[in-house]
């Protein structure tokens, strides 16, 4: 049996790019190009596959750049399962200005995708034998609220603990059905589910525990950025302070979070120390510039100072 499988039902290829300056209207010259698969479970899947495990991609593709995107997940050696789509598979863009080491990121919105073609997508997945269900990435035009939620019944279905990673009426419509075992909104997308600004950490671990305590999800990962993350479990709150390193990049971060923890709880690991090595996962994520994600030589090695 896998340890986990993945879905990404709005995948990009994700084109990283390094300028000397970004100046409007003059032709910038790239100092480096390169092209990765990307979307929140193709990420996730990328960075458990480095850590040790096994892990299938269930995705959506279509036109040329679909096609590009089947090659790259084959460069990466991932297993895969490809619902096919009539739309054009998204490309995003990160370019880094060296000269202020800032990051300027761009993300279309993505194609959007009929109903005959999500339901291939649930049909696909109702033959995962797996541990974990993992559905990572916000929810494209077409898909219902509910979409999730429907994942996570399938999960049920198949023995496999279900863990979400959304944003917006995809997050919303998931916490709504319950039957989540772990799920990772970012502070931003913890105000925006609650409705309430969450102004400091009292409030952030009130509402996390709410989600435990309402039966939502059994465990709450708030990931904050350059300020660490929140677990909120049956065990109560855990604050993990972030581990100070000079960020390359932000890109794919929540998602290396979100596989160091689900490959720790894997491993037998309790929900504290499973936190622990997400957030080493994600912090190493932002040492690697573009679109790189974690390794596990600097996951190891920042896991050593938690």
């Amino acid at each position: 049996m896998e340890t986990a499988a993945t879905l990404t039902l709005n995948p990009t290829i994700d084109a990283s790019y390094a300028v000397e300056r970004m100046v409007h209207t003059r032709k910038m010259r790239g100092l480096a190009e390169n092209y990765d698969p990307g979307g929140g479970g193709i990420n996730v899947a990328r960075v458990l596959v480095r850590l040790g495990a096994t892990a299938r991609c269930h995705y959506l593709s279509g036109g040329a750049t679909g096609a590009a995107l089947d090659g790259l997940l084959d460069r990466h050696q991932l297993v895969r399962v490809r619902t096919p789509i009539a739309g054009e598979t998204r490309i995003a863009a990160a370019v880094l200005d060296r000269e202020s080491g800032k990051e300027y990121r761009i993300v279309p919105p993505g194609p959007a995708v009929t109903e005959p073609e999500w339901q291939a997508c649930l049909a696909a997945l109702a033959q995962i034998r797996c541990r974990y269900l993992i559905a990572s990435g916000s929810l494209p035009p077409g898909v219902p609220d509910d979409f999730y939620a429907r994942v996570a019944g399938v999960a049920a279905e198949r023995g496999a603990k279900f863990v979400l990673d959304s944003s917006g009426r995809g997050l919303k419509g998931a916490l709504a059905g319950g039957g989540v075992h772990l799920v990772k909104p970012s502070l931003g997308e913890l105000r925006q589910l609650t409705g309430a600004e969450l102004a400091d950490e009292a409030a952030i671990a009130a509402a996390a525990m709410a989600l435990v305590d309402e039966g939502r999800a059994e465990v709450v990962a708030v990931t904050m950025g350059h300020e660490g993350a929140l677990i909120a479990s049956a065990q109560g709150p855990l604050r993990l302070p972030a581990i100070p390193v000079q960020a390359a990049s932000a890109v794919g971060a929540g998602d290396s979070f979100l596989a160091g923890m689900v490959f720790a709880l894997s491993q037998g690991a309790d929900v504290a120390d499973a936190a622990k090595l997400g957030l080493a996962a994600g912090t190493a994520a932002v040492l690697t510039p573009g679109t790189g994600l974690a390794h596990p030589a600097d996951i190891h090695r920042l896991r050593a100072l938690i």
